[in-house]
């Protein structure tokens, strides 16, 4: 009875909250500037020229020397190592892409004319390694020279929280976005209406606000050059208890579509290279639309019993719920005698992550066995660098390897260059055949 102290109320649920607020409030002040903003650290000459610029050291020195007008960097100390702005980094790959040799990809491969790739990262089990996977693989891009756009869909904010979003409320969430589409579809069922003689069905005054929203004004600059977000905070879960409630006024509302139709309209797929979607640990509404605007989705699990079971109800609720949607719609579109709906994706990969090899390495080999290709091949390691990363709320890439050992900094970032070489595969193939699939067409 002594242990338990007095009864918990309501109140005291407050009062935790308001303790863990001040205590995220202190975590999140690590790495941030006086002025509260978050600053990427520098890049030295060493790790431009082993990680992100396919050159000699002593090759890229000549050419920074024969070069004034380029980034030259700036040294802490006489006669020691030069480090570079991420922005300086980007200008020089430019550089060697137009003057360097042709024999080597300096810049990142996407083919002209074709529109960005969304890829979603989800599981509807929580602590599986989701948000820091779309994190890092957002970063990757990010220093492989790509321009990334990363949308949280999850309220608890923690991949906007990594990125220093500041989001006031659900205004500044894709929540807009959705009540734009089913705003600008009541618009078009209300001219049906009229055509008919019947009264028209009023917009309230969230979706006529919505309709003026578009997704470039949502969208937030980072500390990160090449990496824009369109944040998240709680308010954004409200949409879980107004997408249904719309759907029920709108049956003809193809909800799934929300996300797709606003993105594309607003110009996003060709503003950006790559769309990364953070995905909330459940499938409800939010989820469903991040999943059907995916081109590639990326299931992150551990390499536990209870992880892999669980993972195999999220593909069967995916199933389940894709399937309903497909055989709802295509009753109608038969009747109609349109074309039915079939969704699609360029790839779906498991990756197991927080691995252990000492000891998950038979079960790890036991779910490859089942999930054959499916389950990516290369497995996420866990080192002391992801560990004190996390503790600094930043991604691996952010973390100044002056902090480990070389040989520590090295193998805990070779974990995710691996991750994100079996994702570019993917988003290279992908657009490859969907630029072939289009030449086919024209010819």
């Amino acid at each position: 009875m002594a242990a338990l102290g007095g009864p918990a109320t309501t109140e005291g649920f407050g009062s935790i909250a308001r303790a863990c607020a001040a205590g995220r409030a202190d975590l999140a002040s690590r790495g941030l500037e006086e002025s509260g903003a978050r600053r990427l650290r520098l890049f030295s000459t060493w790790e431009i020229t082993r990680y992100l610029i396919p050159v000699a050291t002593g090759h890229f020195r000549r050419v920074l020397k024969e070069n004034p007008d380029l980034p030259q960097g700036r040294s802490e100390t006489e006669g020691g190592a030069k480090w570079f702005t991420l922005d300086e980094v980007l200008r020089l790959r430019a550089h060697f892409g137009a003057q360097g040799s042709k024999a080597k990809e300096y810049l990142p491969y996407r083919p002209k004319g074709q529109p960005a790739k969304i890829a979603a990262v989800a599981n509807f089990k929580g602590g599986v390694g989701k948000t820091s996977t779309a994190a890092h693989l957002a970063m990757s891009a990010a220093l492989d020279g790509y321009k990334v756009l990363v949308i949280d869909l999850d309220s608890q904010g923690s991949m906007t929280s990594i990125f220093g979003g500041r989001v006031a409320d659900e205004w500044q969430t894709v929540f807009p976005l959705l009540a734009r589409h089913y705003a600008q579809h009541l618009r078009s069922d209300n001219q049906r209406r009229l055509d008919r003689g019947e009264a028209p069905v009023p917009l309230d005054d969230t979706l006529s606000e919505a309709l003026d929203i578009r997704a470039t004004g949502l969208v937030q600059k980072t500390h990160w050059p090449n990496i824009d977000l369109i944040g998240a905070q709680l308010n954004l879960y409200w949409a879980e208890f107004q997408i249904p409630v719309w759907r029920m006024q709108g049956r003809g509302w193809k909800l799934w579509d929300a996300l797709t139709d606003t993105l594309a309209e607003d110009g996003i797929l060709e503003a950006y290279d790559l769309v990364l979607l953070d995905t909330p640990p459940a499938l409800g509404y939010l989820t469903i639309n991040g999943l059907a605007a995916a081109d590639l989705l990326l299931v992150p699990l551990g390499a536990s019993f209870l992880e892999f079971d669980s993972t195999g109800r999220f593909f069967d609720m995916l199933h389940s719920t894709f399937s309903s949607i497909e055989e709802a719609e295509n009753m109608a579109a038969r009747a109609l005698g349109r074309d039915g709906l079939a969704f699609q994706w360029d790839a779906v990969r498991a990756v197991v992550t927080r691995y252990d090899a000492g000891q998950q390495g038979e079960l790890a080999s036991l779910m490859q066995s089942y999930l054959g290709p499916t389950l990516s091949p290369h497995r996420q390691g866990y080192t002391a660098l992801i560990g004190q990363a996390g503790e600094q709320v930043q991604g691996i890439y952010e973390a100044d390897y002056r902090d480990f050992n070389r040989e520590t900094y090295v193998r805990g970032r070779e974990t995710f260059d691996a991750t994100y070489a079996a994702f570019k595969s993917l988003l290279i193939g992908a657009w490859r055949r969907d630029e072939r699939a289009l030449a086919e067409a024209a010819e």
